[in-house]
Parts: structure tokens; C-alpha cells; sequence
């Protein structure tokens, strides 16, 4: 259980989930949920992420109400869920978005789910954006009657919702009290986000969740290979993680703060080892973050 001080963080899905790769193959982890959990909660986190194929396995088998108690024996009190797409669009692929939204949803309540993650990610399908606007809206509205806030995250590889910029006019446009952001320093650094601008373009009540990392200027590979394949410890690349913590507090952010971390190299590494080294980068960050703004303060 953890009992450390410090900012509250939260492993997101992909830090516990062991040797997967996001979108190539099954999304899901080979390490059986209990270990996971026991792992992020014996590392010093309070925060659990899960995608819905290994809630759906957990549901199957042990039930969500044993991952409930799983999550409250090991002090386990933010619960992230992720991923839905295509909540704007129609036909087949409308018809699985819904399946998924129906799962993540129904789960929510069981499991006191903070928020669910979605994104706009595509295959490039002309969408107007005034569809975009009127269907996170009802999906918000969907979200709120299911006790449940829903937290949109854009991504590079978007073709509608690209840049942190975009993303957060994006949510004030649509002005949904239950609709808001994931601001992900992976995502803000690669669309050429300024972190000092972060304050001046997102109110508070719009960011629902946080998600660090870090990685190098010169993407490697694709978009996508170098989103999944390439992050590296906090404070080990070149995304300036303290510069956007404190742009990030002073917004009036102050956790759960996500660590989203995800690379070759990681999913080699036992469970536990991989949380440790992506917990220690980011205290060290905290920590440089932390002495900044007290000279900014003087």
C-alpha cells in the first residue's frame, strides 16, 4: 500500500502492462492483473490505469468487483480506463465503438473510475467539425449519467485533433462540464506546444488528467513507432519535464499526475523494475520542478 509522500501518481496502462505493443497485435498484457496491481501499489503509486481488453479479461474471469477489492487492498484510489475512438463517426466502426464505450461505462461505477480516456485517432475519414463538436458532447453527457468524466487526449497521428493548442479549444468550444483533457507532455512537445502558453489556453476546469514522460527532438521512426516504441524515463530526454510541470501547476493542476511510459526497452524489463524507474525519473523531476519554482518565487 502506498504510504509515501510526495505527488500522487498514477501508472497508466501501458507503464504495468509488461511485453505488449500498443496497436500491433492484442492489446493484452500477459501479466495477470493482480501482480499488476500489487506492483503499482508496491512501487508507490495510488493511481491504476486499464485498457478495456485486459478489463473485459478481468471481468471474465475474477470479476470487477475482485478488482474493485484488489484496487482497496492495495490503496489503489484513481482508476484511469482507455481507449475509445470513432465516437463521432457511423456504420461498423461506430457499432464496436459503442461496444467498447458500453464496456468502459458499465465498469466505471464498479471499479470508481476517475475518468476514461478518449482520442480522435482515425484512418483519415473527412469528419466536419461540427460533428466532432456534437458527438464528444453527447459522449460527455453519456459519461456524466454513467458517473464517469470523459478526458480527451490528442495525439500526432490524428488527422482531426493534432496539438495540445487544438485540443484545448477544442473542449472549450464543445463547453461540456463532464468533457475535458488529458494534457500529455508526449503529445505537447511533439505538436510544438509552448508549456509557458498551457495557462493561457486551458482553464482548470478542463484537465482532467496528466501524463508524463519524456523522449528526444528528432522523432525515430513513424509517429506511431516512435510514440510507442521510443519514451525514455522522465528527466532522461530532451521534453524539459519540471518546465512543464510547473506550467502544468499553474493551470491549478496538481494531480493525480499519470506516467505513461512505453518503449522497447521497457517491455523487456520485469513489471516492478520497469514502475521503478519511471516513478524515480519523475520524482527527480518533482524534485527540479519543486526548486524552480521557489527561485521563482524569491
Amino acid at each position: 500500500m502506498n504510504s509515501s509522500p510526495g505527488p500522487e501518481l498514477l501508472a497508466a496502462c501501458w507503464t504495468s502492462a509488461g511485453d505488449v505493443m500498443p496497436a500491433r497485435g492484442s492489446d493484452r498484457s500477459p501479466v495477470p492483473i493482480r501482480e499488476r496491481i500489487e506492483a503499482v501499489a508496491g512501487t508507490g503509486y495510488t493511481g491504476f490505469g486499464l485498457t478495456r481488453p485486459d478489463l473485459v479479461a478481468a471481468r471474465e474471469t475474477i470479476g470487477l468487483g475482485e478488482v474493485a477489492k484488489m484496487f482497496a487492498d492495495n490503496g489503489i484510489t484513481h482508476v484511469q480506463l482507455e481507449w475509445i475512438t470513432n465516437w463521432w463517426t457511423t456504420g461498423e466502426a461506430r457499432k464496436l465503438s459503442d461496444e467498447v464505450r458500453r464496456d468502459l461505462f458499465e465498469a466505471a461505477p464498479v471499479l470508481g473510475v476517475d475518468n476514461i480516456k478518449v482520442g480522435a485517432d482515425d484512418d483519415g475519414v473527412p469528419v466536419s467539425r461540427d460533428v466532432l463538436c456534437e458527438q464528444f458532447d453527447a459522449l460527455a453527457s453519456d459519461g456524466a449519467a454513467a458517473g464517469v468524466k470523459i478526458a480527451f487526449e490528442n495525439t500526432p497521428f490524428s488527422h482531426h485533433v493534432k496539438t495540445t493548442e487544438q485540443a484545448a479549444q477544442f473542449v472549450k468550444d464543445v463547453d461540456n462540464p463532464n468533457g475535458g483533457l488529458i494534457l500529455d507532455i508526449w503529445h505537447a512537445f511533439r505538436g510544438g506546444t509552448d508549456y509557458d502558453v498551457l495557462p493561457e489556453i486551458i482553464p482548470s476546469r478542463f484537465v482532467f488528467g496528466v501524463e508524463l514522460d519524456d523522449g528526444w527532438t528528432v522523432v525515430r521512426g513513424t509517429d506511431l513507432e516512435d510514440t510507442f516504441d521510443n519514451r525514455v524515463p522522465c528527466g532522461e530526454g530532451e521534453f524539459d519535464v519540471p518546465t512543464f510541470i510547473n506550467a502544468v501547476r499553474r493551470i491549478g493542476f496538481d494531480g493525480p499526475w499519470g506516467v505513461e511510459h512505453m518503449s522497447q526497452e521497457f517491455r523487456q524489463l520485469p513489471v516492478a523494475d520497469a514502475l521503478i524507474r519511471a516513478r524515480d525519473g519523475v520524482l527527480q523531476c518533482f524534485a527540479v520542478a519543486d526548486r524552480a519554482a521557489n527561485r521563482d518565487d524569491t
